[in-house]
Parts: structure tokens; C-alpha cells; sequence
């Protein structure tokens, strides 16, 4: 995508429209591609890398797939999770999922990778902050339009139990 494009993108997904909007119709379909093409596409990821988080549920126990944006970092073992759902005002789901039970499965690049996720806080969770915002700047938007802090996870590659 052209400079361009990247920049009229960032500019809606900025919007209050696209922000309630987006929840409900971008992680369906990117599941619906995800299964019928055996975990090598999710469309969101034209546009940013993604990932799916198998995670369990904080109350239910049950799995949990959520197609997630992520920001991958240069070690190539770990990414950022930004909690930001959209600029709205709740935390999403799957961040208390990955509080409450922080081992979990990716799907990478039609990869499937265990992973365990850690909630940032302090100084490191500042560093990340300025990584995400070089990265996808429209999350300065949502967190502006929002007065919790947006979580944001390290997730880490870990053995196979």
C-alpha cells in the first residue's frame, strides 16, 4: 500500500465511526478468512501485521480466538499486544483472558506458537508505548479519547508443554 493509502487508512481508523463500527464487522471477517484459507491470510493484515490469540477465558475457561493487530518485535520471538479496542472505552476481552491465564497460542504466519503473555507497566511499558505510537500512530487517538490506560502485553514464544 502507497504512503498514501497507509495515511487515509490511519486517518478513519482514527474515526468515532470506525471505532464502532470496526469491532463488530473486522475481527469476524478476518476469523471467516482465517479458517477458510487454513490460517496463511487474515485481511487486517494487509495493512498491519496480525496475529490470532488462542486464549482462554478469564471466567468461562472456554478458548477464545480473537484476530489481533500486533507489533512484532526485532528478536523475532516476541510481539506487542495493544489492548486498544478501538479507542472505546472498556478493555477488550481478550486482555483479561491473557491476565488471568497468560499461556497461550498465536497463529503467525500460519504458524502455531505457544506463547505467554506479560502485562507492561512502568518504564518498559512507557518504551512500548513509544514503539506502538512509530508504528500505528492512531493509537495516540484512541487513548486520547479514552481515560483507562491501554494495556499493552509482551507475548514471548515459549516450549511446547
Amino acid at each position: 500500500m502507497s504512503g498514501l493509502g497507509v495515511r487515509l487508512v490511519q486517518k478513519v481508523s482514527s474515526t468515532r465511526g470506525f471505532a464502532r463500527a470496526a469491532p463488530h464487522v473486522i475481527p469476524a471477517l478476518d476469523r471467516a478468512v482465517h479458517r477458510l484459507t487454513r490460517g496463511k491470510v487474515l485481511l487486517s493484515a494487509q495493512l498491519l501485521p496480525g496475529v490470532v490469540l488462542l486464549s482462554t477465558g478469564a471466567r468461562s475457561g472456554l478458548p477464545r480466538r480473537t484476530p489481533l493487530a500486533c507489533m512484532p518485535e526485532e528478536d523475532g520471538r516476541s510481539w506487542l499486544l495493544v489492548g486498544s479496542n478501538f479507542g472505546r472505552s472498556g478493555h477488550p476481552a481478550w486482555t483479561a483472558n491473557l491476565m488471568a491465564r497468560p499461556d497461550a497460542e498465536i497463529s503467525w504466519k500460519g504458524h502455531d506458537i505457544p506463547v505467554t503473555a506479560r502485562l507492561l507497566a512502568g518504564q518498559e511499558r512507557a518504551a512500548a508505548w513509544r514503539a506502538v505510537l512509530a508504528f500505528w500512530p492512531p493509537y495516540a487517538t484512541y487513548q486520547a479519547r479514552v481515560e483507562r490506560e491501554i494495556r499493552i502485553f509482551r507475548i514471548v514464544r515459549r516450549r511446547p508443554s
